[in-house]
């Protein structure tokens, strides 16, 4: 049911006009539908003209409901769910006084024992069942070595385990397991209580080996098995030993269990479980005969030969075409990390593994959720490889399945097998699953179905997955097989939309807003960015965004540029050393740029050249210039549309992206007016009308992602060549493009001036009317607050507290109208993204790593859905920082 709310109508005239009885509204744009009770929340309304009757205000519901031009008209007007009383208000006083659900929340809260409050949302259509919310106890400030941890709903506990996820012998996270209906909210609070709850044991990691007994040759004869934390095995130790119960670790869930053998083999095996709790402590007791038998707990189902098994790994050596394996090894490692009953972990460190002509290390780290068949295996390289291949072993009678290869390079997809391949000889599921945008090929040899991945990272990681036919409640044929794999990558690549609130941030971000906090937070951000990614944003130097080097692209120069605003106001030798090193890294004496080639017309690339105008404005250095004109020489020769805006990319052709016209923009905007006269400021303009005329929607005021002019691209409307949906973060780059070209252009050009502001107005109007009732931000899809999985954005927030606070300083828009709704938007941010550490180091978080078009990337709902999220990407951190300065400024008006 649409919501019913209550306004109080204030008249914007010169008489002293008070309102009415309360009008009744339903459906607002905007305002969400979980309306917690006694808040207010601001709207403005200005000129409302044929709407004032004498002294009095009256206002047609259904008049406002089907004329958006109203809307774009609001003021700052106090909406209750309960109602309010009808009288005198000023914007004011109205926004003094307002009651917020923070408020209220913090008043009803006298538990002292409270850590955070955290909400998530199911973004799927089906119930996830023993769903696990992982949360960084540096999130909360919370000691690591505090054992008093707990989550609670109400008074019951639920379940809840303390874990060293990142395996450095010091635990880093709770996990707590939900059960979340289909696109259901669910609250629930972390507290510093000791846990009570007799949590079941559903996850199991071991190793055990035999004491007592002697080598004799390469088997080990007599004594009995113990369980260990670390094993290293010795020089004589080979397969069929007879000295590791089961002949390697073993990992295990409710549902299933792993085996990988530590030996030359480095297969994975399989246990399937008939109980439906762990199994391994009674697994191999009696010697390796038994297991491969069926017994009441289940048995080993997996023919694994020269095979990778249920999922191992190797090298794909060409031409050969076949799997080497990781055989050639000087030694192995063991080290149960984890083993608890909700997670259990463990790693195998491969030292010194022969392969492709080097010698390299490789650690497997291997980890287990309750309730769930994935093994998660994440692997480390101490030196690049050119592929990591893994696979299933091959048996005759079986259907092969493939998840779509047309998708994201972010979202998962699978490599499956199904049919009687199990030693009992009924049906066995066996997957593997892994991002799209790893997979090199996928191929086989005579062992193995194979996917080879990308190692240039030195990192890969991937799942794998058994089901089998007699597990209690178990997949029993191939279409409930299908079924399952379909929700698994959705599970993989749709997380759990989570907002944490923890005490320690909640207490910070409300402290009062003054010029010198605004400044603070922005000084913090930068200064925690420093060691996280700003000092590896040179030539050399590595991308941890994208798991690569750094190269002379936008994310680059984007937070570069930050750090040079910053510099301005807060000056910091750290600040200038990172700025010079990025532009004297990239930039050679003679003028050329380390990593860009003209050739590509990739204008993601142009972004960068802004850093290189500011050094040479300051320094006066030829090589800048140089370097700048190389990437003027790219736009005056990069492909055009038919209406002359710019192509996104050669790759791209005839497509306009809201991305774009912020990357290039700016750049030929400063660059003309310093070495052109102003020549090319009329391009510039242009590109912005451009975009206003095919990618602006009139009925919403907000502009569409991208803009195909042949129509041909899957995401294109076959009518007008636009995208479907507004994506925030695009609408951000667009809206930061208007208030830094407009610093180029002088006053005296209010011919070109003139159309720039009226799109900042226009763009003003509509991003207050989809700003979140609630909190003050804005989601990742603007207008859908309420669609599934939908969620709140900091990146495209972060641009649009940027946008809204520069145009205020710069006069652009009337202060009256949008100081408050932009300062409600500046300290959503710090409510909403902004976490602190104890030792004060500042985060970023629920922010879109990436989101595109083609390429796989179909422009659906969903896609927008399923690209990660992530902490501290540049392209939140920088635009943050950027918000937070210009807040200072305006809070100093």
């Amino acid at each position: 049911m649409k919501p019913v709310v209550s306004i109080i109508l204030v008249c914007n005239t010169n008489t002293n006009s008070s309102c009415t009885s309360p009008v009744t509204l339903t459906g607002l744009p905007g305002f969400s539908r979980r309306q917690p009770r006694s808040r207010l929340f601001f709207w403005s309304f200005q000129a409302l003209g044929e709407f004032v009757n004498s002294s009095a205000l009256h206002l047609s519901a259904g008049k406002l409901s089907t004329t958006r031009a109203l809307l774009k008209r609001l003021l700052v007007l106090a909406i209750s769910t309960t109602g309010v009383a009808c009288g005198p208000v000023t914007p004011e006083n109205a926004s003094t006084t307002a009651i917020t659900s923070a408020d209220i929340a913090q008043s009803e809260k006298a538990d002292p024992a409270l850590i955070a409050d955290v909400a998530v949302q199911n973004p799927s259509d089906f119930a996830r069942e023993q769903e696990q919310i992982a949360i960084l106890l540096s999130d909360l400030a919370v000691d690591a070595n505090s054992k008093t941890l707990s989550a609670w709903q109400g008074n019951t506990e639920l379940p809840s385990q303390l874990i060293d996820r990142n395996e450095d012998g010091v635990v880093d996270q709770i996990v707590v397991s939900l059960n979340l209906p289909s696109a259901a909210n669910v609250q629930f609070s972390l507290k510093a209580v000791a846990s009570t709850l007799a949590t079941p044991k559903l996850t199991q990691a071991e190793i055990s080996h035999k004491v007592g007994g002697e080598w004799q040759g390469k088997h080990y004869v007599g004594g009995t098995f113990q369980n260990v934390q670390s094993l290293t095995p010795p020089a004589q130790y080979t397969d069929h030993s007879e000295f590791i119960r089961y002949e390697g670790p073993g990992i295990e869930s409710d549902k299933v269990a792993y085996r990988i053998y530590l030996d030359w083999r480095n297969g994975f095996d399989i246990f399937g479980n008939q109980t439906g709790q762990p199994v391994l402590q009674q697994v191999g007791l009696d010697g390796y005969e038994s297991y491969h038998h069926l017994a009441p707990w289940g048995m080993d189902l997996l023919k694994v030969g020269p095979s990778l098994g249920a999922g191992g790994f190797g090298y794909w050596q060409t031409p050969e075409g076949a799997v080497q394996g990781v055989a050639k090894v000087a030694q192995h490692r063991v080290q149960i990390t984890n083993n608890g009953p909700l997670y259990s972990a463990l790693n195998i460190k491969y030292q010194g593994w022969q392969i492709a002509g080097k010698t390299l290390d490789v650690t497997a780290r291997l980890s287990m959720q309750a309730g769930s068949r994935l093994l998660h295996n994440r692997l480390e390289l101490s030196a690049p490889l050119d592929n990591l291949a893994i696979g299933l072993v091959k048996h005759d009678n079986t259907e092969l399945m493939t998840g779509t290869l047309e998708s994201s390079g972010h979202q998962y997809t699978y490599l499956a097998s199904y049919g009687a391949q199990s030693l009992n000889n009924d049906q066995l599921g066996m997957a593997l699953f892994f991002k799209r945008g790893k997979v090199k090929t996928i191929t086989a040899d005579s062992n193995s179905h194979v996917v080879v991945l990308d190692a240039a990272g030195e990192q890969v990681d991937y799942y794998l997955a058994a089901a089998w036919q007699g597990e209690p409640n178990g997949i029993k044929d191939s279409n409930s097989f299908k079924a399952w794999l379909a929700q698994q990558v959705e599970r993989l690549t749709l997380t759990p939309r989570v907002r944490l609130k923890p005490v320690h941030s909640q207490n910070l971000s409300k402290q009062p807003l003054t010029k010198a906090s605004a400044l603070a937070w922005s000084v913090a951000m930068a200064r925690s960015e420093l060691p996280r990614q700003a000092s590896q944003y040179y030539w050399g130097g590595w991308d941890h965004e994208r798991a690569r080097p750094t190269s002379f692209e936008y994310t680059t120069g984007l937070l570069i540029q930050s750090y040079m605003a910053l510099q301005q106001v807060a000056p910091d030798p750290a600040f200038l050393q990172v700025i010079d090193k990025m532009s004297d890294s990239f930039v050679t004496a003679d003028g050329s740029i380390h990593s860009y080639e003209l050739s590509k017309y990739n204008i993601d690339s142009i972004n960068s050249g802004n850093v290189l105008l500011r050094q040479f404005e300051q320094s006066k250095a030829e090589k800048y210039q140089k370097a700048a004109a190389l990437l003027r020489q790219q736009l005056a020769t990069h492909p055009k549309t038919s209406n002359g805006a710019y192509w996104h990319k050669q790759i791209y052709p005839s497509q306009l992206w809201l991305d774009g016209v912020y990357m290039a923009m700016p750049f030929l905007a400063h660059y003309s007016a310093l070495f052109e006269q102003g020549a090319s400021w009329p391009q510039v303009v242009h590109e912005f009308q451009v975009a206003r005329e095919q990618l602006r929607d009139p009925a919403t005021g907000l502009y569409f992602h991208a803009w195909d002019e042949s129509k041909q691209m899957n995401w294109a409307d076959p009518k007008t060549g636009r995208s479907s949906f507004f994506w925030s973060r695009g609408i951000g780059w667009l809206g930061m493009a208007l208030v830094d070209v407009l610093d180029r252009i002088p006053a005296e050009r209010s011919d070109l001036r003139q159309p720039l502001i009226e799109m900042v107005n226009e763009l003003a109007a509509s991003l207050v009317i989809y700003q979140d009732a609630e909190s003050g931000v804005w989601f990742q899809i603007s207008d859908k607050p309420t669609a599934t999985g939908n969620y709140r954005e900091a990146s495209g927030s972060s641009m649009f507290v940027y946008f809204l606070a520069k145009a205020l300083n710069k006069n652009y828009i009337p202060a009256e109208m949008y100081r408050d709704a932009t300062l409600r938007a500046y300290q959503g941010l710090l409510n909403e993204f902004v976490l602190v550490e104890a030792d004060g180091t500042v985060n970023l978080v629920n922010m879109v790593q990436v989101a595109g078009l083609g390429a796989g990337r179909d422009g659906s709902y969903r896609y927008y859905m399923s690209e990660p999220l992530y902490r501290n990407d540049s392209k939140g951190t920088a635009p943050f920082i950027l918000a937070c300065i210009e807040v200072s400024a305006l809070l100093a008006k």
